[in-house]
């Protein structure tokens, strides 16, 4: 006797339908199971919101990836890739570019894809042997306080050298060397007029005492406070960035940015792809689009970051602001970061004991 089975006969094809179906069901799943990580450490606040929300998802979209930032300052960031230098967690750091300079020189970082792309950084951008590349560039100048100055009758400031202009003669504000880049850049185009270099600091800390010296109101640890001097109006003249003064203008503070003659200096953000990291061939991709102009544009426009890439075209609202700073690359100066790293203990303690004593 033959045994019928359960349910009657199935129709043809019906299995394979029911398949496919599953396997339509379950393709989100198995795409996010293949979904890759990336780890970018940089610093957290404004910088990682544009970041995260306007420039990385074109690069998430097109390679079926999640890139999280890992928050911190450069010093931060970068002692979190010393510590796991041999396993590293994250794929891609963004360093000031003196941090980025000790980076290189622990074997932290390995050396960008050789593309296209990096032919349209300005030439200051692109670090030696490619191991670095700069994806947002700034620089440190002169601000000042128009009011004051309206009040005085004073032309803007045009030098370094107005530094030690008598007629501010307790108006000059300046963030410590020891511990601000800001007032370190100071200090060091002041030491290059007097016939100094980036290893040579005798001429600076001879001059200073007595040019600049008497003209200080107060020596800031960080730019917090200076940021709280310019809206009272206490901070007439002072070393710091457009961006910066751009921001605090939006808030109505009466100050305003002077490049000096001698040359704004390069305050840059760069990107080095991590030695040794999981995902070398993303990692490397990821690096590459962050140096795009199209990439860049938005960075710009979402969050005030001047690019290192030449063919950036400005955004609607940002054409002045771009033009400006694209002046001031012209004549703008980098400095030797291995060189100042190398003397930075010896420097700091000298500055601490003989300038801010």
């Amino acid at each position: 006797m033959t045994c019928k089975k359960l349910g009657g006969a199935r129709r043809p094809g019906a299995g394979r339908r029911l398949w496919g179906a599953i396997a339509v069901a379950l393709l989100p799943a198995v795409a996010a199971a293949q979904q890759t990580t990336l780890y970018v450490g940089m610093n957290g606040g404004d910088m990682a919101r544009a970041f995260t929300q306007h420039v990385f998802p074109d690069f998430e979209r097109a390679n079926n990836v999640r890139i999280v930032v890992e928050p911190g300052l450069s010093t931060e960031v970068l002692a979190r890739a010393q510590a796991r230098r041999d396993k590293p967690q994250l794929h891609l750091m963004f360093l000031d570019d003196g941090i980025m300079a000790r980076a290189i020189s622990m074997g932290l970082c390995e050396p960008l894809n050789d593309d296209p792309v990096l032919k349209e950084l300005y030439p200051t951008a692109l670090k030696k042997d490619r191991m670095a590349a700069g994806i947002d560039i700034g620089m440190t100048g002169l601000g000042y306080n128009t009011k004051v100055y309206a009040e005085q009758g004073w032309a803007p400031p045009t030098s370094w050298m107005d530094l030690a202009d008598p007629k501010y003669k307790g108006k000059v504000v300046v963030q410590s060397a020891s511990n601000s880049t800001f007032g370190l850049h100071a200090f060091l185009m002041f030491n290059r007029i007097q016939g100094g270099d980036d290893q040579n600091y005798e001429p600076g800390f001879a001059k200073w005492p007595a040019a600049i010296g008497p003209n200080v109101r107060e020596y800031l640890p960080d730019s917090a406070r200076l940021a709280e001097m310019i809206q009272a109006d206490e901070a007439v003249l002072f070393p710091w960035t457009p961006t910066a003064i751009s921001r605090l203008k939006r808030r109505g503070a009466h100050v305003e940015y002077a490049q000096p003659k001698e040359g704004a200096v390069i305050l840059m953000v760069g990107e080095c792809v991590v030695a040794k990291n999981s995902e070398p061939e993303l990692s490397q991709k990821l690096a590459l689009y962050l140096l795009s102009a199209q990439a860049q544009a938005k960075a710009l426009e979402k969050g005030g970051h001047f690019p290192s890439n030449r063919n950036v075209l400005a955004p609607e609202g940002h054409a002045d602001a771009l033009q400006r700073f694209q002046g001031y690359m012209s004549n703008a100066r980098i400095l030797n970061w291995d060189q100042i790293n190398e003397a930075r203990p010896a420097f700091n303690a000298r500055w601490n004991r003989e300038i801010e004593r």
